[in-house]
């Protein structure tokens, strides 16, 4: 699917264009792409004009939610399929998403992206092909273009993930020039798609699966061994698993995700919020 390319509103950024309207400019500089750069929009009373378009204004915007202008209105960046799935705006500009009201990235202490960028640094992708299992909106294949990877071939099972992706400037787009080609986008859950990637032909593994309530088949021996089998030797794999609470939950999942990896042939130890291993 190919990207958005329209004005992306924020009810902050909303605000900003209609008091700068009422208080009589007739030119507004600000962010149309959730913070990636700024722009300027020239304001009529009813209309303002931006990039050759005469656009509406937005108006009765909720918080926490970004729209985009469907040809009609401005709509929300969600969908219900089952469930709820939506694109949710951050201080940090990068936006989160959430599936049923459940924030599917950290967001507390830094950008979600910048969360990316401190994990994707210990696989050290520059040069290398790597394997992006479970590929949300996108981060981790955005900085390992950015560190310089050879070739990313990612997958993601949600269709509705991939549908926010082509709406978030800041999700890589595998067609756009720039990237050359090096990120391979797959529409497919990897738990039976890492059946069909040979032996050895990846140089460095990202694995960011769902919380374990909901993918377990992404926690187990068999998915490990996989990973082991596609995984060159020396090659290092970052597993996130986040730091549920042992005290409610009863298990320390990054310990039980460490000894399962070292069965599959890894030398695993525990970093950042999750699980840094190398193929044995």
């Amino acid at each position: 699917m190919s990207h958005y390319a329209g004005p992306l509103f924020t009810r902050d950024v909303a605000e900003s264009m209609l008091a700068a309207r009422d208080g009589g400019a007739r030119e507004w500089t600000g962010s149309l792409d959730l913070g990636m750069s700024s722009d300027h929009a020239w304001l009529d009373a009813d209309a303002w004009h931006w990039r050759g378009q005469q656009l509406p204004y937005p108006s009765a915007l909720k918080d926490r939610t970004i729209y985009y202008f469907d040809g009609d209105d401005y709509a929300p960046v969600s969908r219900f399929s089952g469930s709820l799935i939506k694109l949710v705006p951050t201080e940090w500009g990068a936006p989160t998403f959430e599936i049923d009201g459940i924030k599917m990235l950290p967001t507390s202490k830094e950008s979600p992206f910048e969360d990316a960028r401190r994990k994707v640094a210990l696989i050290e992708p520059r040069g290398k092909v790597v394997l992006d299992t479970c590929g949300g909106l996108g981060y981790f294949a955005a900085c390992c273009i950015e560190a310089g990877a050879a070739c990313i071939h990612s997958f993601e099972k949600n269709a509705d993930v991939l549908w926010l992706r082509t709406l978030n400037p800041w999700s890589p787009d595998p067609e756009a020039p720039s990237n050359r080609g090096r990120l391979q986008l797959a529409h497919a859950d990897v738990s039976q798609a890492v059946l069909q990637i040979a032996d050895a032909s990846v140089d460095a593994l990202l694995h960011d699966p769902p919380r374990f309530g909901i993918a377990g088949e992404l926690y187990s021996q068999a998915f490990y061994d996989q990973l082991a089998r596609v995984l060159r030797r020396g090659g290092r794999l970052f597993h996130y698993t986040g730091s549920p609470n042992k005290l409610t939950s009863g298990r320390d999942v990054p310990r039980e995700v460490a000894k399962r990896l070292e069965k599959a042939g890894f030398k695993a130890q525990l970093a950042l919020d999750g699980v840094l291993a190398t193929r044995r």
